[in-house]
């Protein structure tokens, strides 16, 4: 179900109506029900997903938390993260990399077929996997505890305003909201549909209204004069951003409705004086992500000017092909890095 939908615009007020006359102690349970039903609409068979990392996730935060021998902490940690990785491999990886593999073995005369499923990718499961991993690390790290309500984990993994396209949140800012008792006053509805009305203009009437034209010029570039074209990419980075940054909107008004406080995710990132602010301020959620369990974990900038530039260049390319399974990706991700070397802007 996608917020811009007629089936989101029946949904919400129903679960509004519902939520605001449930007591406190039936909330979490009414929400959970609605985000399974919001994800499960799409297609039903992928709440499976979501419930194994769920599972799998909740049991090793506990079993991370009680190990008192390292061995045993390092088992839990990488179950949990190979569980996640691979479910996101499979589902949204499988068939590039078999197609890539053909490609390669193609180029030195070897003609292989290429094994293709068919595989859905399941919406949102770059978010989930994400933060749900994050749970347990922050855990390993003992930089949070394990919860025993799991009925509030399953809400924290699942919940619906940011289940589809983020923000990314740790489990020590959103868990600690879904635990205690919440109570929506005036100011938190009337900052919450200012900001529904904010992502739904960014969305609806600037991205959708721009991306006919986008499209037109990207199908068919070849007619076009080299003015049309720049035009065509000043639209698409309208586009990008409007539709990413309303969407985001979105998602925060309707959690705000709800008693809720998401992350901002998106801070005018195009007024940057630099590409490290840029970072600093696009998808926030996922820049820090990336940050604080991949870069910073490879060792980030402490070890030199040269393993500085393999780390960036390994959060960089991981990060574009994150965005997508293609290797136009992955130049994407490379391009960055060349830019902040660039920039000399470590």
């Amino acid at each position: 179900m996608l917020f811009n939908s007629f089936e989101f615009f029946l949904f919400l007020p129903c679960v509004l109506l519902l939520y605001y006359v449930l007591s406190q102690g039936y909330q979490n349970a009414f929400l959970l029900a609605a985000s399974y039903f919001f994800y499960g609409f799409w297609d039903y068979r992928f709440l499976s997903l979501l419930v194994i990392s769920t599972v799998v996730d909740f049991i090793c935060g506990q079993k991370i938390h009680r190990a008192v021998q390292s061995q045993a902490r390092r088992f839990w940690l990488t179950l949990s993260v190979c569980t996640n990785l691979g479910l996101l491999g499979f589902f949204k990886y499988f068939n590039f990399f078999c197609e890539s593999f053909t490609v390669f073995l193609d180029r030195f005369g070897l003609s292989v077929s290429s094994p293709v499923l068919y595989v859905v990718l399941p919406v949102g499961i770059s978010f989930y996997t994400f933060q749900t991993m994050s749970y347990t690390i922050d855990i390993y790290r003992r930089q949070a505890e394990p919860t025993r309500d799991f009925l509030s984990f399953a809400l924290y993994v699942a919940y619906f305003p940011q289940l589809v396209a983020g923000p990314i949140e740790r489990s020590t800012r959103l868990l600690p909201q879904i635990l205690t008792c919440r109570r929506v006053d005036n100011e938190m509805i009337s900052d919450g549909a200012r900001l529904i009305l904010t992502g739904y203009i960014q969305k609806v009437f600037i991205a959708d209204s721009v991306a006919p034209y986008v499209d037109k010029a990207f199908q068919a570039p070849n007619g076009l004069a080299w003015s049309a074209l720049l035009m065509s990419l000043y639209l698409f980075s309208i586009q990008i951003y409007c539709d990413f940054a309303g969407y985001s909107n979105i998602a925060r008004g309707v959690s705000k409705l709800l008693g809720i406080d998401l992350m901002v995710n998106f801070r005018q990132p195009y007024l940057s004086t630099n590409i490290t602010a840029f970072w600093r301020h696009w998808h926030i959620s996922l820049s820090a992500w990336l940050k604080d369990y991949l870069y910073i974990p490879l060792g980030g900038n402490r070890h030199g000017r040269l393993n500085t530039y393999r780390n960036l260049m390994l959060t960089m390319l991981l990060g574009g092909l994150w965005h997508g399974a293609s290797w136009t990706f992955v130049v994407w991700g490379g391009c960055m890095v060349y830019t902040f070397l660039f920039t000399n802007s470590l």
